[in-house]
């Protein structure tokens, strides 16, 4: 009796639905000449193989449905139902990456496309703000007694950084944080007079999400930088919405960078307005250390 080969990784004994993807574009070669042909077929169309019976996926591969079931096996999966379940799972994410949208790479094209996105992100953002939550996240902000800025991940981290970096000039007390651990002992930790501001893209980190809920339930005020419709604005105190819609070019960073970006420094801003004879002394104290440690005249920027 000949034994069939091994099993190759997939979502059923392996690193989740990404591998399905994976298994059937053949990078290392061990598909046989048949089963190529059914993962072919497959790739052409996942979203009418998710819904085809065995004898269509059979019929339009070329092959017997016998080999249909043999190759779901073969791939990991318990039955042709399985199969299924595990391609609709994997196929979206999965097949965006397989097959990323053609696009032009010169030197010219990329920055002209970096720029242009970057510059509808902003227009966008500016088209959509609501000021009036603007302005209730600085009216938190400014009568703090303590701010933490939470975010994880590159973005929404860079975001709280970024947070602090401007504030913390114009004389508010302010940390930022992108540990989960660290952000809920902090939200369990804080004092009345204390504000939270969060970052998160998509407004679907469950730890930042718990944070908010915890300082909601304790009555700590809290500010959100993310998507509108989402379960972090849902649970906090002052929600200012990025809505922004995004490529399918997975190569070039998220544009809506630029826009939250923009946000703190609106934000920034107002707050160094509503105050500004503090604004003004913290920024003198920081531009006379660094001209004396530095840069030894007043031309220079203030040191970011």
């Amino acid at each position: 009796m000949t034994q069939s080969p091994d099993p190759i990784a997939t979502p059923a004994n392996a690193n989740g639905p990404a591998d399905l993807i994976m298994a059937l574009t053949d990078e290392e070669g061990r598909l046989s000449p048949l089963e190529k042909k059914l993962a072919d077929f497959v790739l052409a169309d996942a979203h009418y193989a998710t819904n085809a019976s065995i004898t269509d996926i059979a019929t339009g591969a070329g092959v017997s449905p016998p080999t249909v079931t043999r190759f779901c096996r073969r791939l990991g999966c318990a039955s042709f139902s399985d199969f299924k379940v595990q391609l609709a799972k994997s196929a979206y994410v999965g097949l965006r990456y397989l097959r990323p949208d053609i696009v032009t790479a010169t030197p010219q094209e990329v920055a002209e496309d970096i720029v242009t996105k970057a510059q509808n992100a902003l227009f966008e953002m500016h088209r959509t703000l609501d000021l009036e939550r603007v302005q209730a996240a600085v009216d938190l902000l400014v009568g703090a007694r303590m701010i933490h800025a939470f975010g994880s991940g590159g973005n929404s981290s860079m975001i709280a950084a970024e947070m602090q970096n401007r504030l913390f000039r114009l004389g508010l007390r302010i940390a930022s944080s992108s540990d989960h651990g660290m952000n809920l002992m902090l939200a369990a930790a804080a004092e009345p007079g204390t504000v939270v501001f969060g970052s998160s893209f998509t407004g679907r980190n469950r730890e930042l999400i718990h944070c908010f809920q915890l300082l909601r339930d304790r009555g700590v005020p809290t500010i959100a930088l993310t998507q509108g419709a989402s379960p972090l604005a849902d649970v906090a105190q002052v929600v200012i919405a990025v809505d922004l819609p995004e490529g399918r070019n997975i190569f070039r960073a998220t544009s809506t960078r630029y826009a939250s970006l923009a946000v703190v420094d609106i934000v920034a801003n107002l707050v160094a307005y509503a105050d500004r004879q503090r604004s003004a002394r913290t920024l003198r104290r920081i531009k006379e250390a660094l001209i004396t440690h530095r840069d030894g005249d007043d031309s220079q920027i203030l040191g970011d």
